[in-house]
């Protein structure tokens, strides 16, 4: 067994220090969007696409998985160009490294939109190989579910050790009664719609650290790429009004960094306003039990584990990938509205209660009954 390749933790970035790529990932994990819509990366040196490979699990040092990130990139060419017939030009198709196409994509270059669509490819076809290695492995939910907690754990106290806003944090894993009832409950009885069966809670402070606080874990925890498009929920930070302020003509952010920086300190200091369909930048719940005045940033990502942690290397077929994904929920808010939270209709207790009176109407429902959304 081997430990994570995981970028060294430094001390966490402050709202005046974030970068245009650290608003960008903030904005794709607020909102749920998925990176196969991207039209533009925007790192600016190596370091960032090194340390943005290890959050990824590929140890820019290591020869060997630098050359399963060529296989990767060469699959992804292949396919482009066998089914849909496209004409990749050979700078990004296999004359460059692939590491240097993350840059190509962030540049104004000729081949910008090329290594977009590469990386998209390669993106794709990774998560793929690694589900498939979750599935020929013969390792217990137990050890993997442990594997995770470690890593993030890990993380945590490190960035709580380096300085980070955390007030509290916690981890739980979801009971059988709970995946049951939740089951029971929604429209949707497939068990493997349960994405949190892994959860954890992070408290900052204040409201003012929501966004470093983000910002700081998809630098050292939570690739960006892998937050799953259509499961984020965000009631705390109005980052869609603050962002339309910085955009660009295309709708897009602008290039400077400096914007990045105002539009930064906006989302911050902003007072988020009531929840309201009139208010389309904050989502509404999409949990029919929460309380009404519950407020929460919630976002699932696939985090990618070593297989390493989970087999000794002896062990592990040559032709699986060196990583696996297990879907994992993250949930942060600010202190106050965490205590909110606890109280009234929006405590736990009352989410329990409602979400067990809709299962004892759905399953003693007439037949002539609507069926509950």
């Amino acid at each position: 067994m081997v430990s994570t390749v995981l970028p060294r933790v430094a001390r966490p970035p402050t709202a005046d220090e974030l970068t245009l790529h650290d608003v960008e990932a903030v904005r794709l994990l607020l909102r749920g969007d998925s990176v196969i819509d991207w039209h533009r990366l925007a790192f600016s040196e190596h370091a960032e696409v090194d340390r943005f490979l290890r959050l990824n699990e590929f140890d820019p040092g290591s020869d060997d998985e630098m050359t399963r990130l060529e296989d990767i990139r060469s699959d992804a060419v292949d396919h482009l160009s066998r089914v849909y017939q496209m004409a990749i030009p050979d700078e990004v198709a296999a004359d460059l490294p692939a590491r240097d196409l993350f840059l190509v994509a962030s540049s104004d270059g000729p081949h910008q939109k090329w290594a977009c669509v590469v990386l998209k490819l390669m993106h794709i076809i990774h998560h793929i190989n690694g589900r498939a290695g979750l599935l020929k492995m013969s390792v217990s939910d137990e050890i993997i579910f442990r594997e995770i907690e470690l890593k993030v754990m890990q993380v945590v106290e490190q960035l709580r050790a380096a300085g980070a806003p955390l007030a509290e944090w916690e981890w739980s894993r979801k009971p059988r009664d709970s995946q049951i009832t939740k089951l029971l409950a929604k429209r949707s009885t497939l068990a493997a719609n349960i994405y949190d069966k892994l959860r954890f809670r992070l408290i900052v402070p204040t409201r003012d650290d929501l966004v470093p606080m983000l910002a700081t874990l998809t630098r050292q925890l939570i690739p960006f790429n892998y937050v799953v498009p259509g499961e984020s929920l965000n009631q705390l930070v109005d980052l869609e009004h603050m962002t339309a302020r910085a955009a660009d003509t295309d709708g897009a952010l602008g290039p400077s960094t400096s914007a990045a920086i105002t539009l930064t300190r906006m989302v911050a200091q902003t007072q988020p306003p009531p929840v309201s369909l009139s208010s389309p930048s904050i989502a509404i719940p999409t949990n029919e039990f929460s309380g009404p005045e519950y407020r929460i940033v919630n976002f699932v990502a696939d985090l990618p584990l070593r297989i390493d942690r989970l087999l000794p290397r002896a062990e592990i077929p040559p032709e699986l990938s060196h990583v696996v994904f297990v879907l994992t929920e993250f949930q942060i808010a600010d202190k106050a509205t965490a205590i909110g939270n606890e109280q009234g209709a929006s405590s736990h207790e009352a989410y329990k209660a409602r979400q067990h009176e809709r299962v004892r109407m759905r399953l003693f429902r007439d037949k002539d009954d609507p069926i509950p959304d």
